[in-house]
């Protein structure tokens, strides 16, 4: 990996605050002879905790670090929520990155993510984005390894979380205010269940908002405990305008996927 990094000379790593991207970014850092620009895009769909993470780990490896608005949410295909919406960020994304360097652009995309529906790949290749992971045939266990050992501790075991984007149905539009009370609420959930859930996705959806846990949080969750939980979260959504029922459901990647995904660039 520092091998293919040295090839590359100057890099810009975007970094989204994710495990991925983070250890990318810090094992370019880590790297000798090579110059390294990190990028940042702040945004509604960004959850706050990611954002300051990026920025706390600039402040703790002094990196060379540019948060940038990559205007998503002034692109009308973004924000009408095709089920390829990720291609309308990253495109916007690469394109901000571009516009600030010419180095060399990469992501923490790993091989995992070449077997999932990543509409954003297709944007990376149009921007001719590298992926150093997939380049080297690392796979998510394996970056949580390299995260250990170049010094991440804890944040090795930092659970995904896609764009708050993601958590709204296909179809939906996106609504930036609606963004952060998604967020508020995962983080609501996560503080009241115990043991603390592997996954919590606030979905929203045509029928209201679903609340995913996976499968043994679900299994411990009471009926009880839902109705009091249902009960906070109507009332953080009422508090800022929105009325949506609120039901339970077991964890389903992708689920607010709901219509025919197209294949990537070159599929057959």
């Amino acid at each position: 990996m520092r091998a293919l990094l040295v090839d590359m000379g100057e890099v810009s790593v975007a970094v989204s605050g994710g495990i991925d991207s983070v250890t990318l970014a810090l094992l370019a850092s880590q790297t000798p002879n090579i110059s390294v620009q990190m990028y940042h895009a702040f945004s509604p769909a960004v959850p706050a905790q990611a954002t300051e993470r990026v920025k706390q780990l600039a402040r703790d490896y002094t990196w060379d670090l540019k948060i940038l608005d990559a205007q998503e949410f002034a692109d009308e295909d973004y924000l009408s929520n095709p089920v390829n919406r990720c291609f309308y960020c990253k495109t916007n994304l690469y394109k901000a990155i571009s516009n600030s360097t010419k180095s060399v652009i990469l992501s923490g995309a790993n091989t995992d993510d070449l077997s999932d529906y990543r509409p954003g790949l297709d944007a990376a290749q149009n921007a001719s984005v590298r992926h150093p992971y997939v380049e080297t045939q690392t796979h998510k266990t394996m970056v949580r390894a390299i995260a250990k050992q170049i010094g991440l501790g804890r944040l090795s075991e930092l659970a995904a979380s896609p764009c708050l984007s993601s958590r709204v149905e296909t179809g939906i539009r996106i609504d930036p205010e609606l963004l952060p009370l998604i967020n508020e609420t995962e983080r609501l959930i996560t503080r009241s269940v115990f043991p603390e859930p592997k996954t919590v996705r606030c979905r929203i959806r045509s029928v209201g908002v679903v609340i995913e846990l996976d499968d043994r949080s679900m299994s411990r969750l009471t009926t009880q405990k839902q109705e009091a939980l249902k009960e906070k979260i109507n009332s953080l959504f009422e508090y800022r305008g929105y009325v949506y029922p609120v039901n339970f459901e077991a964890y389903k990647l992708g689920s607010a996927f709901i219509h025919i995904k197209p294949m990537h660039v070159g599929e057959p």
